[in-house]
């Protein structure tokens, strides 16, 4: 509802610069940054203060919409720079909320994959700077799943043995995804006649379910409650951690690439310190910390070069290349029509 309240229909749109200034005095500015917990180091403040001068705040949101709904409330809310996903900041950016990101303040942005200039909701990072990036696939445990699942119907329509053993994600866009690639369709559509199959595909499945768990799937799978999980890569890793027979997969059907981006907000009065913290997260050794602590892929090239090879073979998902996450949809804001996929996952999750 948040977004399509905020949004439109061009990805594109192009927000109006503000007046900033390359040779302010960072250290007369304070930057709050709003962020999923455990995102970024524990002394990132102190890193900050070191490299700008500037103080540093960090509050934590542990969702999108919840973030969203902050910053979309009206007022000042207080955040010079949010954490958001790619759609959530292109519904942002429409709804004027945005400050266009400063390349000359922002040098570090030639750090950045040219995958990751070409990201449909906001291609060539003009309102925006991609700061993790993965796909969704299907985690689960190599001891206890014979043959190894390949398909997304292997937990929509899975064999008789492992009902009550999967999970999948309720964040509606993702509950609808394993239905939309197994029918063929796009995690984007908006069509009526495909969203109802998609919705009917999705109900039917329920019954082989254990539920719906979008953050402690892994540990289903550690404990061997759940056998298989639709899972976001990273998170996946979090159990691979724990239990070297717990595997991620894309499955045949592909999947989608999605984005954790990093924002400027137009009412920051803190917009050349809040550069300088964006620049800073895209040094290599700052955004390799990301991968090498979270398990999650970054689009930073030396940063990637700073990944030990053993993390690689660990977490097999953290070893493809940007061309490989490229193959997946980028998930896009939908303006009025992200209600459609609302209603869609009340029904299904009411049935």
């Amino acid at each position: 509802m948040v977004l399509a309240a905020c949004g439109g229909d061009d990805p594109a749109a192009t927000p109006e610069a503000s007046d900033l200034d390359p040779d302010a005095d960072l250290s007369t500015q304070s930057v709050t940054v709003s962020n999923w917990a455990g995102y970024m180091a524990e002394d990132i403040g102190d890193q900050f203060a070191e490299a700008t001068g500037s103080s540093l705040s960090v509050a934590e949101h542990a969702t999108n919409e919840e973030i969203m709904a902050k910053l979309t409330a009206g007022g000042d809310s207080g955040i010079d720079v949010a954490f958001v996903s790619g759609q959530y900041a292109q519904a942002l950016n429409e709804a004027g909320l945005l400050e266009p990101i400063s390349r000359e303040l922002v040098p570090n942005l030639s750090n950045l994959y040219p995958q990751a200039e070409e990201l449909s909701y906001d291609t060539g990072n003009v309102y925006s700077v991609p700061y993790t990036w993965g796909t969704t696939g299907i985690c689960y445990r190599s001891d206890l799943v014979d043959p190894a699942p390949t398909s997304w119907n292997d937990i929509l329509e899975p064999d008789p043995k492992y009902d009550g053993k999967i999970t999948m994600l309720s964040t509606e866009r993702w509950l609808a995804l394993p239905a939309q690639k197994a029918l063929g369709y796009s995690v984007n559509t908006t069509d009526d006649d495909e969203l109802a199959e998609i919705q009917d595909k999705l109900i039917a499945a329920k019954e082989h379910l254990l539920g719906y768990d979008d953050t402690t799937f892994y540990e289903k799978l550690v404990s061997g409650e759940a056998v298989m999980t639709e899972a976001w890569d990273g998170w996946c890793g979090y159990g691979m951690a724990e239990n070297p027979d717990i595997k991620f997969t894309v499955p045949e059907e592909g999947s989608d690439l999605w984005v954790d981006t990093m924002v400027v907000l137009k009412d920051s009065e803190n917009k050349e310190a809040a550069m300088a913290f964006i620049n800073m997260m895209l040094e290599p050794e700052t955004h390799a910390w990301v991968t090498e602590n979270v398990y999650y892929n970054v689009p930073n090239e030396p940063a990637g070069e700073l990944v030990p090879a053993e993390l690689k073979k660990q977490f097999p998902q953290l070893d493809v290349t940007p061309d490989e996450l490229a193959e997946g949809e980028s998930l896009i804001d939908l303006g009025e029509d992200s209600t459609k996929y609302t209603e869609l996952t009340t029904e299904v999750t009411a049935s």
